[in-house]
């Protein structure tokens, strides 16, 4: 890659879209002037939001005059109700009137009363309130010589009733002010029972705890400040980002500028280097404004704001820290450059820039999440955080700005090296379209469904194509996901047979085998059924046996990373429950076999097959991530992907799907007898000392000891380069010594 031509096409993408007034506007103009226009717009709003009156039916209270009295002439007593809040309550009083009046019961008399506007909500006192409460009020006199009241002597009374409706914001705001005024008269009544007694009232709330905030203004602002800013980096420099590429890809096609820069001297990779440049320095530049104007807006609106509302807001709104502020700086690059080579792969698909802008959608729902799994009070920056793309960054940022340098210090390498490898995968993903002419060129796409179902069935290669593959992949994980939502916990053994043979043939093998027979012209070759060499079959068995102290070894950094729930363990502990005393061939049956069947023909042979149009690496990769997707729990979904890259591996390599069937029932095997008979074994002294140990984890109970696990990686590669070794010097492979690149063969 020469720097010079990079430097060239960058400087000219810069000026081509400087010269565009909607990319201005966008980047530089729209920024600066839609905070200020946002806290302009709700300092305006604010004057409406002012607290309006309720009102509010008092029923029943016509002879309540128990002291402390409650109400004074038509208002509540100024004891219980301070001025402020007396001329937001309107009471209007009724006579009592039994439950059901005029056969109207008084649930439905209230509901149609506020649904006309006639009141808020309405208050009802029992029919003989009065009388029982002055009845406590009695017993609760002075204690007689014969010992004290019994509970049992006091008549059980039923509380007043508040009838508000929920969905109405006005009746439930009534119903939370006559609860706080009723509450309070309740106090007094108990203080005014416990002092006719001779007791202190101290004795019901001796003491109320002190709430002394030590920390020091600057850190206030920056908790503040450090759930805003990260969140606005991200989302505008993946809306910086995007908008520029759509221009830069779909819009020189519209324009017919695009043949003319792919003829000149610059290779494919410089190129796209000039046009990731670009789109990089117009995502910085979005972010660094939209941070420079919610600053500044939100230092000199939202304190003034916050002192207006109903609920006494208030809010030490400060600037941000200044070092807060290079952090962002600083961070916003990489997230600027991620964003970038996602948006400029994705533009190149369009055919045009209103095509473009669809395309927006998808990267957005996928990223959002991750953009606000931050902001829940439970997340933490951990290891398991840490290396979630985006979600460690906007964490790391929050540290880096509330001053956690310890935490910062310790998360920044997984941080650091998950955002620089996602980085580097989008940009080979970017150049990888730039050199596809198939995408490059693509036209745009009209869908009539009767032409496309003719199309399928007529037109159907050999074996499916990407789109075929991933529509698989999505339909089972979509089936799985909603079954296991409806799905009861089994109790018994029978329906655990049910609830898995259900899911493996209904929802997993099922779905493959159909498209195979309807999209495919070749079953056999998209299914993998051809018959390998005779020694992958003991190899892949061998190789499996040899993997299993890494997956133990892999199922503790998990455990330790991302661990179980307190739920999560129980359903586990019911699930073993169930298992236990089940003969083990019937439980090697339908755990091991049962899934290495069914969860082969669907991964391994149609999803995968399809998945090759795009190359071997891309489809083990992709595969494996649907495969793991369908296990339930996290802890089994990332440990399912490291054994789908193993298996994608094993059917590239062997071109069959035997050798993976093989080693899927190998290891779910071992899983389901070690697991069941190794624990115990090793709780006595025996010769089993040597080859594992007790852990004291409830969800891995042994580990394999070190000298064990390294003798496993050693004969796990050396079989791995022995299959690597035998798919290249086969004469019969039709790729060669490539096994990259295999085209559309499958």
């Amino acid at each position: 890659m020469t720097w010079t031509n990079v430097r060239l096409i960058w400087f000219r993408e810069i000026r081509d879209q400087l010269r565009d007034r909607r990319t201005v506007f966008m980047i530089a103009i729209l920024p600066v002037l839609l905070y200020p226009l946002l806290g302009m717009l709700f300092l305006q709003i604010t004057q409406f939001m002012q607290q309006q009156p309720t009102r509010i039916w008092i029923v029943g209270a016509g002879d309540l005059s128990t002291e402390p009295a409650l109400f004074d002439g038509p208002h509540f007593s100024r004891e219980f109700c301070p001025e402020d809040e007396a001329r937001l309550l309107q009471l209007t009083f009724r006579e009592a009137f039994p439950p059901e009046a005029n056969g109207e019961p008084l649930g439905d008399l209230a509901r149609r009363e506020i649904h006309r506007d006639g009141c808020d909500a309405i208050v009802a006192f029992p029919a003989d309130f009065s009388s029982q409460l002055a009845a406590i009020s009695a017993g609760a006199g002075p204690a007689p010589k014969s010992g004290r009241t019994r509970q049992a002597d006091l008549p059980e009374m039923p509380p007043p009733e508040i009838l508000f409706n929920q969905a109405n914001d006005a009746s439930r705001i009534a119903a939370d002010r006559v609860e706080r005024v009723l509450t309070r008269w309740r106090e007094a009544l108990v203080r005014h029972a416990l002092q006719s007694r001779g007791v202190s009232p101290a004795l019901v709330k001796p003491f109320v705890p002190l709430r002394t905030d030590v920390s020091e203004e600057i850190r206030r602002r920056a908790a503040v400040w450090s759930r805003i800013l990260p969140f606005v980096v991200v989302i505008w420099a993946l809306t910086g980002a995007f908008y520029p590429a759509i221009d830069l890809c779909a819009g020189e096609k519209e324009r017919g500028t695009l043949e003319t820069l792919l003829c000149s001297p610059a290779t494919r990779g410089e190129i796209v280097g000039g046009k990731l440049l670009t789109v990089i320095c117009f995502s910085i530049a979005t972010a660094y404004l939209n941070l420079l104007s919610l600053g500044a807006t939100g230092v000199l609106v939202i304190r003034q704001i916050g002192a207006s509302l109903e609920s006494g807001f208030a809010l030490d709104f400060g600037p941000p820290p200044a070092l807060a502020v290079v952090w962002l700086l600083v961070a916003t690059v990489p997230i600027a450059a991620l964003f970038s080579a996602l948006s400029l792969a994705v533009a190149a698909f369009a055919h045009s820039a209103k095509e473009g802008q669809y395309y927006l959608m998808p990267l957005l729902l996928i990223s959002f999440p991750l953009m606000t799994l931050p902001m829940l009070p439970t997340v933490r920056l951990d290891l398991g955080t840490s290396i979630i793309p985006i979600t460690g960054m906007v964490l790391w940022l929050r540290q880096l700005i509330e001053g956690q340098y310890s935490d910062v210090l310790r998360y920044a390498a997984p941080v650091l090296i998950v955002t620089a490898g996602c980085c580097a995968l989008a940009i080979r993903w970017a150049v990888r379209q730039f050199q596809t002419e198939a995408v490059l060129f693509r036209q745009g796409e009209r869908i009539g469904i009767r032409l496309w179902v003719r199309h399928i069935i007529r037109d159907r290669g050999a074996t499916p194509s990407l789109a075929e593959a991933l529509l698989c992949g999505l339909l089972i994980l979509l089936m799985t996901f909603f079954v296991s939502l409806r799905a009861a916990p089994p109790r018994v053994w029978a329906d655990f047979v049910q609830a898995v043979a259900a899911t493996q043939l209904g929802l997993v093998a099922a779905p493959a085998l159909i498209m195979t027979l309807v999209l495919a012209r070749r079953p056999r070759q998209t299914l993998l059924l051809n018959l390998p060499r005779l020694w992958m079959l003991p190899a892949a068995l061998l190789l499996a046996v040899c993997l299993h102290p890494l997956v133990v070894l892999l199922a503790q950094g998990i455990d330790a990373t991302y661990p179980m729930s307190e739920e999560t363990l129980r359903a586990l502990e019911g699930l073993s429950a169930v298992v236990q005393g089940t003969p083990l061939w019937q439980v090697l049956l339908v755990v091991a076999l049962l899934p290495a069947i069914c969860e082969e023909l669907a991964f391994r042979g149609f999803i995968l097959s399809g998945l090759r149009h795009v190359g071997n690496s891309w489809a083990i990769a992709i595969s494996s991530v649907l495969f793991g997707l369908t296990h339930g729990l996290l802890q089994q979904s990332l440990s399912a992907i490291v054994i789908g890259f193993v298996l994608g591996y094993l059917a590239v390599q062997t071109r069959s799907l035997l050798p993976c069937a093989i080693f899927h029932f190998t290891h779910n095997s071992l899983a389901v007898v070690v697991g069941r008979e190794l624990p115990g074994l090793l709780e006595q002294p025996s010769w089993l000392e040597w080859l594992a140990h007790p852990t004291g984890s409830q969800v891995v109970p042994f580990a394999y000891n070190a000298p064990v696990v390294a003798i496993a990686a050693l004969a796990s590669l050396a079989i791995i380069l022995l299959f690597k070794r035998a798919r290249s010097s086969d004469p019969t492979d039709p790729t060669g010594t490539n096994s990259i690149d295999c085209g559309t063969s499958a």
